[in-house]
């Protein structure tokens, strides 16, 4: 069946079947590393190397390896908030401790993320080779780059990817956008981590830019990334993606070490407010631009309670700003507001 569907290949499309070719160890050896030492690298590195000679093409390897740490990360990431959303203990430190997750939406939940993965993900992953040696990012090569340059292309990315974010996320609140793309991600007013990829194909399409357009930015002015460092990336970009729909606060969350971090305490006010809080890891582009100020409000309210009162407060405060948002919502579905910008005093933007 293989040989038939590549025979196929060859004649009507050549250029494809051409990149999926494989090779024996010896050949593939002698093509990727025939100048190269093995023996003078870290494992890691000669375990990277063997695993594309085992391979014996690099699109194919490259493409696989991306796509299974794609998903092996997420769910990975996933899977352990579910576990503590079942544990009653770990309440206390739920964002809105009065909505539970039923199963049924787990389980719709996860049947659109595994179908946008493989119907949306999985093609443009598998092209990643080819593409990444367009822009010059190295793939089966050895050595990786250097610790130090590696985390400063890794901050890079953060920043770039949160800039991005934080203006699409914005656009994405426009009326005819929302209604037709980003409604779907914000069925959860109480977003669980596997919630993170709940998305439209569109909206996953658009947003993902933000988190690839970052390295193949830098590729256009130097040369020295590689993609084990993408990966890297990639895999704490999903576990702040994750994390930050956890829908748990606690004491040991990054935000405490981290005042600009914005954590799931930012994002969950984002999904039961609807307005605010368009950001992704850090909070400085809500400060700046004014996009914070009904989550800090309804912060300050709550610290003014007394100790007594406090969770009576933050309930009704709770009900009042979920309240305002589903009227938000409405009103953009409806193509009207400022695209979820509601409350925001003029001045900040205007």
């Amino acid at each position: 069946m293989a040989s038939v569907a590549m025979d196929l290949l060859q004649k009507y499309a050549p250029v494809v079947a051409e990149h999926l070719v494989t090779v024996n160890a010896t050949t593939a050896q002698n093509q990727l590393y025939g100048d190269v030492d093995l023996g003078g690298l870290s494992w890691l590195e000669r375990t990277w190397a063997a695993y594309y000679i085992w391979m014996g093409n690099p699109v194919l390897a490259t493409g696989l390896l991306s796509f299974l740490i794609h998903e092996v990360v997420y769910f990975g990431r996933c899977i352990p908030w579910l576990i503590i959303d079942a544990i009653p203990y770990f309440h206390q430190w739920k964002l809105q401790p009065s909505k539970a997750v039923t199963r049924a939406q787990i389980l719709k939940c996860t049947k659109v993320v595994l179908l946008t993965h493989f119907t949306c993900e999985f093609p443009l992953i598998y092209l990643f080779h080819p593409i990444c040696c367009y822009f010059g990012m190295s793939t089966y090569e050895v050595p990786f780059t250097p610790l130090p340059i590696m985390a400063a292309q890794i901050a890079f990315f953060f920043v770039f990817e949160d800039m991005f974010h934080y203006w699409a996320h914005r656009a994405l609140h426009w009326g005819p956008l929302y209604k037709n793309v980003h409604k779907l991600h914000h069925e959860f007013s109480a977003p669980i981590g596997l919630a993170a990829e709940y998305a439209h194909p569109l909206e996953v399409l658009i947003l993902a830019q933000g988190t690839i357009s970052g390295p193949f930015l830098y590729c256009l002015f130097r040369n020295d990334l590689h993609i084990f460092t993408v990966y890297i990336w990639v895999t704490l970009r999903l576990f702040q993606a994750v994390d930050a729909h956890s829908g748990y606060d606690f004491p040991w969350s990054l935000r405490h070490f981290l005042p600009f971090w914005a954590g799931a305490d930012h994002h969950d006010f984002h999904h039961m407010a609807f307005v605010n809080c368009f950001s992704t890891s850090f909070r400085w582009w809500d400060y700046v631009l004014g996009t914070d100020n009904k989550y800090h409000a309804y912060k300050a309210r709550v610290a003014a309670a007394s100790a007594k009162d406090r969770a009576a407060v933050e309930k009704k405060e709770l009900e009042e700003v979920e309240a305002e948002g589903l009227r938000a919502e409405r009103l953009a579905e409806l193509g009207g507001g400022k695209g979820g910008m509601e409350g925001v005093k003029r001045g900040k933007l205007e």
